[in-house]
């Protein structure tokens, strides 16, 4: 018995503790009556508790100042009221989430019990910001019945995240909840520090007539509060000032904003009232933070929060840590977020007291805190390969060693039986969030020469791909801020000959219908129903690409004609991820050359295809383009073959289906054949092992491996 417990305690130290699935977010649509977030042009209604999408056939217009009236009148939560109006179109979007909770790279699944009138598979993003690679991107099918569905999302790159559906239907499709939920393993314990001091408000200002603008002071202030016409200015405005502190009739004491009535024009009423928990020092992106505090109001009050900068008012970002409801009963607010890139030296929390709640209200505060965690600082390096199953263990990510006769840092990752072929530096260790969030990027390529010096800077989420598997060493010089990287032991790969694809496509795009007058890409007269994309080209990958993957593109090109095409990122042909690709080319009668440098954006992770869009222009045109090139960028892989056209698509006129220029030996018709032999080789030539994904050659045969 005695063995037998030992071998137990040996697996349960050598797998650690079972991961374990945390729900971060849930929201149950029945609870509303209407609409509960941002209105994005469309507004779901609410159809027996249930919130309802009615499909493409409608859009809305606020009440107030609309140009159009209607019979039907659209209540949003916070009592908005939108005119529903008739549309011909089909393509909307709206809001099904916002305000979850999320962790840097991390992956979730969502949960939701959804039906459709009709079978429908639509574009549902997840989304930290609205910037270019600041959204993931899901597809996602719903049936006729009731059911659960499930999708994931990985690589997020922020804190607090919204899901925002884009149907391309005039289907009927019904929410009932929605939950967020990640599976996450144990981490290493860690010990949170307190920033704030008096946020229990049991202690009286020092200087209570502390300004807000004065720097040497106004980091002492846990709490500010703005209260309309109160603390006037010479301009005519009001200032924020050391929040009021009172006692309750228990003797407990509170910080308390008596809000006044918010009377000023458009958005700007929403801030007329604001209060604000000051962090005694600014934070750099990537910075995890625990915040509390309890809440209370006269009346029942919806917030918006922000990021200020040192001092209060001085706006920085548009989003903090959601929206806050407070009631007439105390509450407690627990949450532990990331400062994201565009947060990063941001100093407070502000609270914009009247969004919706205009009328003169009472705001109260207690038990601020503001904790971050305590980790190791320094320089420290992880490592992982994909292809053989090994992942990252930042909990004992190797520390890098400062030499004085070299005024060098250096580490060695990698062992003999467990070769790394990516990596990931931080400048702190204790927390895998954390550790994500503080990495160090090098600004090129990485090859393996100890004498070939690349700057870096901070970046969250740098993973560092090495040409080779095998054991490395990396130096580092933090007086140049410069790093470099020599392999100890392993596999390098070297970069090899890469030809263009001689293969002449020609795309024969014909004339397009106009653009009806509700397509927000009109350029024509109204009438008609074309799209920009009923002529289509692709250049199809080898394989699927990872975002942060960085690429080079390289054509000829030529048309009979002027014209300009838009490109897509596309996983299959057809099959949109992405708006934004290699930008826009510009066609003509004269030959010209094409090269870019691609990085994958986030919300095209996954994808394998370039689409150029070729009904830009309503006119007829004959597109060429030869002698293309898709590779790595530090020249290790091509990502197309050298010759022949099956990486190539076309697809001409509305309603048709992408087809390929190769013929029958086309990207999506290869098998996964089972092959006598196990050896695979990519088509470098190079071996790969079991789990490699893309076009590997077993027994003389290509096979596509997803």
């Amino acid at each position: 018995m005695k063995k037998l417990f030992t071998l137990i305690a040996f697996f349960a130290v050598c797998l650690g503790a079972k991961a374990e699935w945390v729900e971060d977010y849930k929201i149950d649509y029945s609870t509303y009556q209407g609409f509960p977030f941002y209105v994005m042009g469309y507004v779901p209604e609410w159809v027996d508790g249930v919130m309802t999408d009615l499909g493409g056939n409608y859009t809305y217009a606020t009440v107030e100042g609309a140009e159009q009236t209607s019979d039907v009148i659209v209540t949003t939560q916070a009592g908005v009221e939108y005119y529903r109006l008739a549309s011909e179109g089909t393509w909307h979007q709206y809001f099904i989430a916002d305000g979850i909770p999320t962790e840097i790279d991390g992956k979730y699944t969502i949960k939701a019990m959804v039906k459709a009138s009709e079978p429908v598979t639509m574009n549902v993003n997840m989304g930290w910001g609205w910037g270019s690679g600041e959204q993931a991107s899901a597809s996602v099918t719903v049936g006729t019945e009731w059911a659960e569905v499930e999708w994931e999302y990985s690589g997020i790159g922020g804190s607090s995240c919204n899901l925002v559906a884009q149907p391309n239907t005039a289907a009927q499709i019904e929410w009932k909840w929605l939950t967020v939920s990640h599976n996450q393993k144990e981490q290493r314990p860690v010990e949170w520090i307190e920033q704030l001091t008096n946020g229990d408000a049991e202690t009286p200002w020092a200087d209570p007539d502390t300004r807000f603008n004065d720097t040497e002071n106004n980091y002492k202030i846990c709490a500010w509060g703005k209260e309309k016409g109160v603390n006037m200015n010479d301009d005519g405005g009001w200032d924020p000032f050391p929040a009021t502190i009172e006692a309750e009739p228990d003797g407990n004491h509170v910080f308390v904003v008596h809000a006044n009535d918010a009377t000023s024009e458009g958005d700007a009423s929403a801030w007329d009232n604001q209060f604000w928990i000051q962090s005694p020092k600014s934070w750099k992106a990537g910075t995890q933070i625990k915040l509390h505090f309890r809440y209370k109001a006269s009346k029942t009050v919806t917030t918006d929060t922000q990021i200020h900068k040192q001092n209060p008012s001085d706006y920085l970002h548009y989003e903090a840590v959601g929206s806050v409801t407070f009631t007439p009963e105390w509450q407690e607010f627990d949450r532990t977020f990331t400062f994201s890139d565009a947060m990063g030296g941001g100093w407070s929390i502000a609270f914009n007291l009247n969004p919706n709640e205009k009328s003169a209200t009472d705001f109260y505060f207690d038990d601020l805190s503001w904790k971050i965690m305590k980790l190791e600082e320094g320089y420290f390096v992880a490592g992982c390969n994909p292809n053989e199953g090994l992942e990252y263990d930042f909990d004992n990510a190797v520390q890098f060693e400062y030499s004085d006769a070299d005024g060098l840092y250096t580490a060695t990752i990698g062992e003999k039986d467990a070769y790394v072929s990516q990596i990931m530096i931080s400048t702190v260790r204790g927390n895998d969030a954390a550790f994500k969030s503080s990495t160090l990027k090098p600004s090129g390529a990485i090859h393996n020469d100890p004498g070939e010096w690349l700057d870096y800077t901070e970046a969250s989420l740098a993973k560092l791909n090495l040409p080779g598997a095998g054991i490395w060493k990396i130096y580092l010089d933090d007086v140049y801020t410069a790093m470099a990287f020599e392999m100890i032991e392993g596999d390098d790969i070297e970069p090899i000959e890469i030809n263009p694809n001689p293969t002449e496509i020609i795309v024969d795009a014909i004339e397009r219908d106009d653009l009806a007058d509700d397509n927000d890409q009109i350029r024509e007269e109204e009438g008609g129903t074309g799209q920009t994309w009923d002529n289509q080209f692709w250049i199809v990958a080898n394989r699927t690409l990872e975002k942060g993957e960085t690429t080079v593109i390289e054509f000829d090109y030529i048309s009979s004609i002027e014209a300009k095409t838009t490109t897509q990122c596309h996983s299959t042909p057809g099959n949109y991820l992405h708006w934004g690709a290699i930008g826009d080319v510009n066609f003509s009668t004269v030959q010209n050359h094409f090269s870019t440098t691609f990085t994958v954006p986030s919300e095209a992770n996954g994808m394998q295809s370039i689409a150029f869009n070729m009904a830009e222009i309503k006119e007829a045109c004959q597109y060429t383009i030869w002698n293309v090139v898709w590779r790595l960028e530090d020249g290790t892989q091509s990502l197309i073959d050298q010759e022949g056209a099956r990486n190539f698509y076309v697809k001409i006129g509305a309603g048709t289906d992408p087809y390929c220029y190769g013929g029958e030996d086309a990207i999506t018709s290869i098998s996964k054949e089972k092959n006598t032999s196990s050896v695979a080789y990519n088509l470098a030539g190079q071996r790969v092992t079991k789990d490699y994904k893309g076009i590997v050659i077993k027994n003389g045969k290509k096979t596509l491996v997803k």
